[in-house]
């Protein structure tokens, strides 16, 4: 039998010795690992702030709450958006309100994977070195990375540690920090909110901060209503918003627009076709920058702001910054119909008062003589010659040198703004010549304000002549000694003839005599009721010498005027300077039965989500008994019905058929001209004037309250009346609940002393005539 050849045994291995190889791939697992080990150290020491070495982190609560600077909104009582306080103009939006061609668009070009990563985009990441070979600019920071710089300020606000200070180790570790917060970010929000977050936070430039008021700013359209190109070139302004812009560099914009919509193209967010069309188009802009100077009722919005940042300092809220709403009492409608009137008034006032002083200088001392060095002096309380005092430590050749140095700008004018050739002292003397006005109104119920015109134009005028500002109010103050008279037991009916009213000499002051507006006195037998229609002062100076100055003061502080009143002779009159505020206030009591009730502006303030933080109410406070209070408005109503009334132009010129209790005001030298008129659900008070009391008409005929201030009521009522929305009531004032105590039917006491009424009352709408003025 044969058996198989044996197989020779092989030769026994030597044993292998580690070799070159393994021992490298085993340092390069080491340092592989001690790499990944120390990037999750170095990660967590600078989550941490290791030793206050990189800088704070947001804790877990301002991460959940990432806050950014949001505009608060002031709104009217029919919920008119009236302007906005801010530092940073941001005012939030829904995802839902942001169209899709703007969201494809941002993904297209900042970050493509935006859907798929959860804050960090390695594939972008690892491609910059590529792209730094190539020569090629590209970012690698995600959408959501962006959004943690500017949320938390990375590149401002965390940059506290010690080694943020080490030249190279800053960017890193402003770069860690932002990748950190953004897979944070990743985690707490969802990618609409991230998305949403982002376009609200973002600046576009103008001032503009969020896509919110980017649209509004650029378009004049709301987010939801941009169009494909439009969206493109918004997204395009963020990665450089001066650069970008499409207002500073329009060809520069628009190439960015048109990168913009090729890269929509070229992920397929739109077709060639529609890339093709939006690309051709030019840029079309609705230009506006959003500022105080704009919106409904500035010098209104500037008076609020002085309240309510007092109240932000007690309460610990930012008014430019917390996004709050705070809601007026404004009515959108009458503040229109306000700034109407006083506008198309104030513009034929000023054609009538540069005729009157065409060729002179306006500025006059008492007795008529120009007064010498006037703009020298009133310059050196603007705040140009500080400045120029400051910078030229008070040098007068250098100072003046300046303030005659002739340069371009724009001026106010009646027929818009003019750019002109001036020096700051041209300036000076061409505002000077120019009339103020104000005018509120006020439900006197409630006290709510209604509408409020502080000046003829916030932008170039910013003085405040509703409540800032005070001046003698003439005869609109003696309703306050008639309501001191009534009080203490005169009769509306009670009779007094008119003749000279003498106060003796006393503590070195000359007798006084009050005279008549003609100058002299009739001796005639008049009711107290007329005498107040006619403002006959020397009927009031003997109540305020029968009833005592102290008395006529004591008045009006019970009915609200907190301006100082010298207890004179001729405190009925108006000697002491009051403000229109004040004295609407003051009239209000007469009208509401005779609870004085403060003027009141804010009705609540919301917090951003709608939580109510303040309600107010009205501040009131007993004045006057109903019977006084109603006999006063009886007693103001003569102004518009006696032949005589000072007002009578209401009924016979702009024929209202209602009820209307009114009282005109001037002062000596018609330096201001007043008019407060009452219904029984509203009270205005106006005034015109100018600057400077030595600036104003030299007559009667043009500077009386008659003429230079109620036509401004007429005008505003006219278009409140015929507007039925508004609602005001054209009922009869209300009466007492109970029967009046005295007897108020005066006219048995006329005999046959009804007089014609005086020339200068016959005065309405037609006497109004354009006059040819030169343009500046």
């Amino acid at each position: 039998m044969a058996y198989p050849a044996t197989k020779p045994k092989a030769a026994p291995r030597k044993p292998q010795r580690p070799g070159r190889f393994t021992n490298i791939t085993r340092t390069l697992w080491l340092l592989f690992g001690g790499g990944v080990l120390g990037l999750i150290l170095y990660i967590l020491a600078v989550s941490i702030n290791f030793l206050n070495l990189f800088g704070r982190m947001p804790n877990l609560k301002t991460l959940e709450n990432p806050k950014s600077e949001l505009a608060s909104e002031i709104y009217s009582a029919d919920g008119v958006l009236m302007g906005k306080y801010f530092r940073e103009n941001r005012t939030p939006v829904d995802y839902e309100d942001l169209p899709q061609n703007l969201i494809d668009a941002l993904i297209a070009t900042e970050d493509v994977r935006f859907e798929g990563h959860s804050g960090i985009d390695f594939k972008g990441l690892f491609a910059i070195p590529y792209y730094v070979a190539t020569g090629r600019s590209r970012g690698s920071s995600t959408l959501t990375q962006q959004l943690a710089k500017v949320l938390f300020r990375t590149r401002d606000d965390l940059n506290d540690g010690t080694l943020n200070d080490v030249p190279g180790l800053r960017m890193l570790i402003i770069k860690t920090k932002e990748w950190i917060m953004a897979v944070r970010l990743e985690r707490s929000y969802t990618k609409r909110e991230i998305m949403r977050m982002y376009l609200n936070t973002n600046d576009f430039g103008s001032n503009a901060f969020g896509i919110n008021v980017a649209a509004k700013t650029f378009f004049n359209k709301k987010p939801k209503d941009l169009n494909l190109e439009e969206s493109a070139l918004l997204v395009g302004v963020l990665n450089a918003p001066s650069r970008y812009s499409p207002v500073q560099n329009p060809e520069r914009a628009k190439t960015r627009r048109n990168w913009v919509l090729y890269q929509m193209r070229k992920y397929n967010y739109i077709t060639p076709e529609e890339h093709a069309k939006a690309a051709a188009r030019d840029i079309v802009l609705h230009y506006s920058v959003e500022n105080s100077n704009k919106g409904i009722a500035p010098y209104f919005r500037t008076e609020v702001s002085k309240s309510l940042l007092q109240w932000a300092k007690e309460t610990d809220h930012d008014l430019y910054a917390d996004g709050l709403k705070i809601y007026t009492t404004i009515d959108s409608r009458m503040q229109k119909y306000a700034e109407s009137a006083v506008a198309e008034h104030m513009k034929q006032q000023q054609k009538l008062f540069d005729a009157h002083w065409k060729g002179q200088l306006p500025w006059r001392d008492e007795n008529g003589k120009i007064i010498p060095n006037f703009l020298q002096t009133s310059i050196k309380r603007t705040e140009r010659y500080r400045s120029l005092s400051n910078r030229f430590e008070g040098n007068k050749d250098s100072i003046n040198y300046y303030l005659k140095k002739k340069y371009k700008m724009m001026v106010f004018t009646w027929k818009g703004e003019k750019e002109v050739l001036m020096s700051p002292l041209d300036s000076l003397a061409y505002y000077k010549r120019y009339l103020h006005a104000g005018f509120m109104a006020m439900n006197p119920l409630n006290g709510q304000i209604k509408a409020w015109v502080g000046g003829t134009n916030f932008k170039y005028f910013k003085y405040d002549h509703v409540k800032q500002g005070k001046r003698q109010p003439g005869s609109t103050f003696k309703p306050i000694v008639y309501t001191a008279a009534i009080d203490q037991g005169y009769s509306p009916c009670y009779q007094r003839p008119d003749v000279a009213t003498t106060f003796p000499a006393v503590a070195g002051r000359a007798p006084y005599t009050p005279k008549n507006f003609e100058g002299g006195f009739s001796g005639r037998t008049f009711t107290i009721r007329q005498a107040l229609a006619r403002s006959m002062n020397s009927i009031t100076a003997w109540l305020v010498q029968k009833l005592g100055p102290e008395t006529v003061v004591s008045y009006a502080k019970r009915l609200g005027i907190t301006s100082p009143i010298e207890a004179v002779p001729a405190v009925g009159f108006g000697s002491s300077d009051v403000s229109i505020y004040e004295l609407s206030g003051a009239y209000s009591t007469f009208v509401n039965k005779g609870v004085w009730t403060a003027p009141m502006m804010v009705t609540r303030i919301e917090d951003k989500n709608g939580n109510v933080l303040r309600e107010f109410v009205p501040q009131t406070r007993e004045a006057l008994s109903e019977e006084t209070a109603y006999l006063m408005t009886y007693m103001l109503q003569a102004s518009t019905t006696e032949q005589g009334g000072t007002s009578v132009i209401l009924k016979t010129g702009f024929k209202f058929p209602y009820e209307i209790g009114a009282k005109t005001g001037t002062t000596s030298n018609y330096s201001d001209a007043w008019f407060m008129g009452i219904t029984p659900d509203l009270v205005c008070g106006m005034w015109v004037g100018g600057e400077d009391r030595s600036i104003h008409f030299r007559s009667g005929s043009y500077g009386q309250g008659a003429r230079a201030a109620l036509p401004i009521y007429g005008l505003f009522m006219r278009k409140v009346y015929a507007d039925k929305s508004i609602g005001v009531s054209t009922s009869p004032f209300p009466k007492p609940a109970q029967p009046l105590s005295i007897e108020i039917d005066c006219s048995r006491y006329y005999g046959g002393q009804r007089d014609t009424i005086p020339y200068e009352q016959k005065l309405n709408q037609t006497d109004l005539q354009d006059i040819d003025d030169e343009d500046i």
